[in-house]
């Protein structure tokens, strides 16, 4: 079995589509639309055109290698079937009914894992919202709009369609992307232990984010995990007792958390409790240096946001080391006696010398990790250009948390993003960004 004819497709058939607006099988076709592939709609009960490209009878009649199968459930088996037959590779189905049904849902994904096996069908789901490679320009989903999710440096492999599909519009809201999003669902015979080699082995891929309910093949998943050498971010769903909410949703076993925390324990991964905290930790994981500890220094224009700061992250793994004498005797040089120039350190508000006193605690050596808080002010803006010098000359995880008026902040904000400093808009989001990044170094090896 191979991901290939998923991720990089000769041609797609879509098998149900519709030139009715508002049905699945046109929601799909007009994302497919965008593919530099060939694009075949496959509908007996149809003719003419749908997006420019003309009606055929079966799959038999197609060079397709991918098939997106918009049909109801208990037609699945048939249309998979004609598919082996006509050598299609791969197959995304989106319909859910099968064994988060229990009965004779399940009877009917032994149906098509047996005919999936039987042609060497890769699948991805069944029910699942599908898949997206924006730089390929390839939406494999029938999610209307989901072609507006632009290209970017985060892998998403979600158990849930819907969840990976909530993350990629949040990067989108947020003015970010992702290299691709990837729903398994039921995960009839593709795993995450099959997609995380993939993504791993993508230029265009700097971390992945995981979304997992449970999956019987826990080793497999955790061995994928070690021999990634992109970061991995986890989110593991089921804290508390939702076993039969989870069965019901993607068929995901009742199993204790404690195997994908231990699992979870080593460098390269950081565990999350979040789709937010999620989302944040592929931007730093994809866009920081590799720290090397975990020692924090921390700069704010403001004492309450630092107090903030500081205090999530001395329930965290971090610490917040004493400066050294040389950092102090810069810092007395720059600050007004008013400030407090210990770590954190508080400038009392923006000043025209706050990227100086940014500098002093970044070039320190008791600390591996930078976090500064700065309310946009617009006589000062933020310090761009000695960010700039800095990044280039410290190989430290530098991380902005902006706060102010979106229109006038946003320009020097990607330019921050530009030069490999990542902003957040919360105190809370910053720290725990730090958080993910001193995770990422710990654990065993």
């Amino acid at each position: 079995m191979s991901l290939s004819d998923i991720f990089d497709p000769n041609g797609i058939a879509v098998i149900g589509a519709s030139a009715t607006p508002g049905k699945l099988g046109n929601d799909t076709m007009s994302n497919v639309e965008a593919s530099d592939t060939e694009v075949y709609p496959v509908n007996p009960s149809s003719s003419g055109t749908v997006f420019g490209y003309e009606f055929v009878d079966s799959v038999g009649e197609t060079d397709a290698d991918l098939a997106l199968c918009c049909v109801p459930s208990h037609l699945q088996p048939d249309v998979l079937e004609e598919c082996g037959e006509a050598g299609v590779g791969a197959a995304v189905i989106f319909a859910g009914g099968f064994a988060e049904m229990g009965g004779e849902g399940k009877e009917l994904q032994d149906e098509i894992a047996a005919i999936a096996d039987e042609y060497d069908i890769t699948v991805l789901g069944p029910n699942t919202a599908g898949y997206a490679i924006p730089n390929e320009d390839l939406y494999g989903s029938f999610v209307p709009r989901i072609r507006e999710v632009e290209s970017g440096n985060v892998g998403l492999v979600t158990q849930s369609a819907g969840v990976g599909i909530t993350m990629s519009f949040q990067l989108a809201r947020e003015g970010y992307g992702i290299s691709s999003m990837v729903g398994l669902g039921n995960r009839v015979n593709t795993e995450f232990a099959d997609v995380i080699p993939v993504l791993d082995d993508d230029p265009q891929t700097d971390a992945i984010i995981m979304h997992v309910e449970g999956t019987e093949d826990v080793t497999d998943l955790l061995e994928a995990c070690r021999n990634a050498e992109t970061p991995i971010a986890a989110f593991k769903v089921g804290e508390h007792d939702i076993g039969d909410l989870t069965r019901a949703h993607t068929a995901a076993p009742a199993q204790d958390n404690t195997i994908y925390e231990d699992g979870f324990d080593r460098p390269g991964l950081a565990a999350v409790s979040s789709t937010t905290e999620l989302i944040d930790a592929g931007r730093v994981l994809a866009d920081t240096p590799t720290p090397d500890g975990p020692n924090v220094g921390i700069v704010t224009a403001q004492a309450g946001p630092g107090i903030i700061v500081t205090d999530y992250l001395k329930g965290t793994g971090a610490t917040v080391p004493e400066l050294t004498s040389e950092t102090h005797d810069r810092l007395d040089d720059i600050l007004q006696g008013i400030t407090y120039a210990e770590n954190p350190v508080d400038t009392g508000r923006p000043m025209p010398e706050f990227g100086d006193a940014i500098d002093a605690v970044a070039r320190d050596d008791n600390v591996d990790i930078v976090i500064v808080y700065e309310i946009y002010e617009d006589s000062l803006g933020y310090p761009v250009d000695e960010l700039e010098e800095l990044s280039a000359d410290v190989d430290k995880p530098l991380l902005f948390t902006v706060a102010g008026p979106d229109h006038a902040l946003e320009d020097e904000r990607r330019q921050m993003e530009d030069i490999g400093i990542p902003t957040f808009d919360t105190p809370e989001r910053g720290a725990q960004a730090v958080a993910t990044l001193i995770e990422s170094i710990s654990g065993e090896e």
